[in-house]
């Protein structure tokens, strides 16, 4: 199934520029509010609780009223005591408990159920109030009931009659104020999209206890509808209307910015990088607003860059030096062969051997032409070995050792030499080039001396031949350069050398001395 999904989304998913996606998750993050002030109801939630907040200041209100004008209730002229104020617990403010996710809707209220004779107490007390509970019922719109001892309605709605069964009373005549929600009968729509609004068809209930000498003598039930949302989004639409038109304008500074900063910079480098791959193009400046990440991919773009012109001059050099070089023995296989075959039976057998001599001869340059372009190879996809350690002392005593009777080979190492992180093949193949590169140059001694100097373990191999050519030392390490091509030379030797050290993080290079040629190899430490 999942892998269907996702076969379906590779067919239908339409190709999207970068500037489309940031725009659309910026609009949806902006929209995110409105998407929770609605659907998650917490704009909604906040005007039902505010409504509840009203309900329990007016009650709190009207309630010690109540109390204060109760037939025979005590008034206590003891005066306050100014610094019980300043006690934390003096005061004991009630938060609200309405939830439109979590808190039940109970039924619509019922009417006044058929009840005994009210208490005359509450009686005379709900006339007593009647001014004050007319004034804030009309000022408030909020419906307002009191209720004996027994939950009988003295003043009200469903007057004479008994509500004693509503959870809300028996919670307020236990002692307890209550705020319960119920459904609205006398609710009807009026707006097509009032279905998102949970809280248009619901009334908040709030009973509280009226106490009287410490005795709880009867209850209040005030009721309201809260403010509809979309009420409450029409009363707020300035404030909305501003802050939509604020974000909308932060979106197109933002969508400004994220263009400057990183779409831009990515099309000028994507057409860059296309004009590269053609041969044509360059590599633009970095832009002054872009991003640091994008800052860095135009500096290795540009590293990048610079390695593929390196590479390409590369192989352009060493297609036309390997074609130059095997041209000239294939020329002259070619026409050996072609004389033999032309006068093969009017030579005399001395001729035939000398040719057949420079077609040995020739042959002999392809093959190793052929094998020191293997090596080449091998040298260039040469990896780094993780671990690898040796002590470069084993393999300038083999090289030492290998040489004839034409030339010596002195070894000049210092005490406690540390381990180089180079496989001892490198180092070995290494010295033997550069030996070998004295004795075609005609010296007589070498001298190999190494010590560390710093993290490294630099190698000096010095001669005592006539050195090389300051017109010679710029070409020293290309491909297929030699002075000595007459002597069998292919000029790959310093090439592959310098590519083995590579791949273990070294050096070589040719520097000044007093006599001779006096190459410095560099190692890091194992």
């Amino acid at each position: 199934m999942s892998e269907q999904l996702r076969g379906w989304v590779r067919t239908w998913w339409p190709p999207l520029r970068l500037r489309v996606i940031l725009l659309t998750v910026l609009l949806f993050a902006a929209a995110m509010p409105a998407i929770g002030a609605v659907f998650l109801r917490t704009y909604e939630n906040t005007l039902v609780r505010q409504t509840e907040a009203e309900l329990t200041s007016q009650g709190a209100a009207l309630a010690a009223a109540a109390g204060a004008l109760w037939p025979g209730a005590v008034r206590d002229s003891t005066p306050a005591d100014p610094d019980a104020r300043d006690d934390p617990g003096y005061y004991r403010p009630e938060s609200t408990s309405i939830d439109l996710r979590t808190t039940p809707v109970l039924p619509e209220r019922p009417d006044a159920a058929p009840a005994p004779p009210a208490d005359p107490q509450a009686v005379a007390a709900a006339d007593l109030l009647e001014p004050i509970l007319d004034q804030t019922s009309r000022s408030t719109l909020a419906s307002i009931l009191i209720v004996d001892r027994h939950g009988v309605v003295v003043r009200g709605l469903g007057q004479g009659g008994g509500l004693s069964a509503l959870p809300e009373i028996q919670a307020a005549l236990a002692g307890h104020s209550r705020t319960v929600m119920r459904r609205n009968g006398a609710y009807h729509p009026r707006y097509s999209f009032e279905w998102l609004s949970r809280a248009s068809s619901l009334r908040l209930h709030h009973a509280r206890p009226v106490r009287v000498n410490g005795q709880v003598v009867g209850a209040l039930l005030l009721s309201r509808s809260p403010r509809a949302l979309f009420r409450g989004v029409y009363q707020d639409r300035g404030k909305l209307l501003a802050g939509g038109a604020a974000t909308i304008l932060l979106l197109v500074l933002l969508s400004g910015l994220v263009s400057r900063g990183v779409t831009r910079p990515i099309e000028a480098l994507s057409a860059a990088s296309r004009g590269v791959a053609t041969g044509q193009g360059e590599v633009p400046e970095t832009p002054a607003t872009a991003a640091i990440e994008i800052r860095d991919l135009y500096q290795d773009f540009r590293v990048m860059a610079d390695a593929i012109a390196v590479r390409s001059r590369y192989l352009r050099d060493f297609a036309a030096a390997v074609s130059h070089e095997f041209k000239t023995p294939l020329a002259g296989i070619t026409g050996a062969v072609e004389l033999l075959d032309d006068h093969f039976d009017t030579m005399s057998p001395e001729e035939r051997h000398r040719f057949l001599g420079n077609i040995s001869a020739d042959s002999a340059r392809l093959s190793q032409l052929v094998g020191r372009l293997m090596d080449m190879a091998r040298a260039d996809m040469a990896m780094p070995q993780a671990g690898v350690a040796c002590d470069v002392g084993s393999p300038a005593r083999r090289v030492a050792d290998a040489q004839g009777r034409d030339i010596a080979v002195v070894l000049d190492l210092a005490a406690d030499l540390p381990l180089v992180a180079a496989p001892e093949a490198t180092v070995e193949t290494v010295l033997t080039t550069l030996v070998e590169n004295s004795r075609q140059a005609g010296a007589r001694t070498v001298t190999i001396r190494a010590e560390a100097v710093g993290e490294a373990v630099v190698l000096r191999v010095s001669d005592d031949g006539p050195g090389v050519p300051p017109a010679d030392r710029d070409r020293l390490f290309e491909p297929f350069f030699t002075s000595r091509r007459e002597a069998g030379g292919t000029g790959l030797g310093l090439s592959i050398a310098r590519s083995l050290l590579a791949a273990s993080q070294g050096r070589i290079g040719l520097v000044e001395g007093e006599a001779g040629a006096v190459f410095e190899v560099r190692l890091p430490r194992g």
